[in-house]
């Protein structure tokens, strides 16, 4: 795809991200922010994942950021909209991207819990409206689910596709609009069951990360679920169903257990506490762990692609 003007609303921690990886790809960027303080620490932040990544200092020359809307989305051919989680703003802000971008330009939502359908559910041409679910942080990890909605033209699910994927994205075509797309929906089947767990007994939360991350989990990144299907066999895939399926935790709301640990404040790493105890250096050296995995993966698909 030959470069585009890209407009992206937002320049926290999704918004740089997306920003960077689009401007990597050679494309303009620009960045409406109305917060000083964000806009102020745009460039540090930019850089630094231009630093972790070995980019090319001239990149981030095509990165602008704007304290309003109108000169950020001038003449853009997508934007991607990465504002906090409140319906009424991404309404709002939709509306106002219809009156200023040309009738093509693409409209794209990053909200991970918000359809797009409700978001540009009041605008004229709602076409052009998708949603695209970056996952944290954008510029590191390589999915983008790409959610169709049921006016969403299929010449803009294509555009927006091809422009993640010449990007170095991995961009995946989500049919329906649907509460937590593919991967919350797949991420909190297994906190659903893996919490049940924990709440009747069976084991703690150490015991559940070690079978994830040393069982199952060490081929996930290689071996899909429905390739380790065909693997097996679905026949033994459905002799295990027709054991476990009746026994699996079938909560439509979270649990007692999960509740009581939030009302209690132990909410996580920021506490101290939440599923276990932590310290600053045992949450800091988790943190490190993660990013040191997700620079190394996308260095080597950068060396690969």
């Amino acid at each position: 795809m030959p470069p585009q003007t890209i407009g992206v609303i937002g320049a926290g921690l999704m918004g740089h991200g997306i920003a960077y990886l689009l401007a990597a790809a050679g494309h303009t960027v620009r960045i409406y922010d109305p917060s000083a303080e964000w806009r102020a620490s745009l460039a540090a932040r930019l850089e630094s994942a231009r630093a972790l990544l070995g980019g090319d200092p001239t990149l981030l020359g095509r990165i602008s950021a704007h304290e309003t809307l109108a000169p950020a989305m001038k003449s853009a051919s997508f934007v991607f909209e990465a504002a906090p989680e409140k319906l009424p703003l991404k309404q709002q802000l939709f509306a106002e991207l219809e009156a200023l971008t040309a009738p093509d330009t693409i409209l794209a939502s990053n909200s991970s819990a918000i359809p797009s359908t409700r978001i540009g559910e009041k605008l004229k041409h709602r076409e052009r409206v998708v949603g695209t679910h970056f996952w944290n942080p954008p510029h590191l990890v390589p999915l983008v689910e790409v959610i169709q909605n049921e006016k969403t033209s299929d010449e803009t699910v294509r555009r927006t596709m091809t422009l993640l994927a010449d990007a170095g994205r991995k961009p995946v075509h989500v049919k329906k609009d649907i509460p937590g797309f593919i991967g919350n929906r797949l991420q909190h089947a297994i906190k659903r069951e893996a919490i049940a767990l924990i709440a009747s007994g069976v084991c703690d939360s150490d015991t559940i990360d070690e079978v994830v991350k040393s069982g199952f989990g060490a081929r996930m990144a290689v071996l899909g679920p429905m390739e380790q299907s065909d693997l097996v066999g679905l026949d033994l895939t459905l002799d295990i169903q027709n054991v476990l399926l009746a026994d699996l935790d079938r909560s439509t709301e979270p649990t007692q257990f999960l509740k009581d640990k939030v009302a209690s404040g132990k909410v996580g790493m920021r506490a101290g506490e939440g599923l276990r105890k932590w310290t600053p250096e045992s949450a800091d050296a988790v943190r490190e762990r993660l990013r040191q995995f997700l620079v190394a993966q996308a260095k080597a698909q950068a060396s690969r692609g």
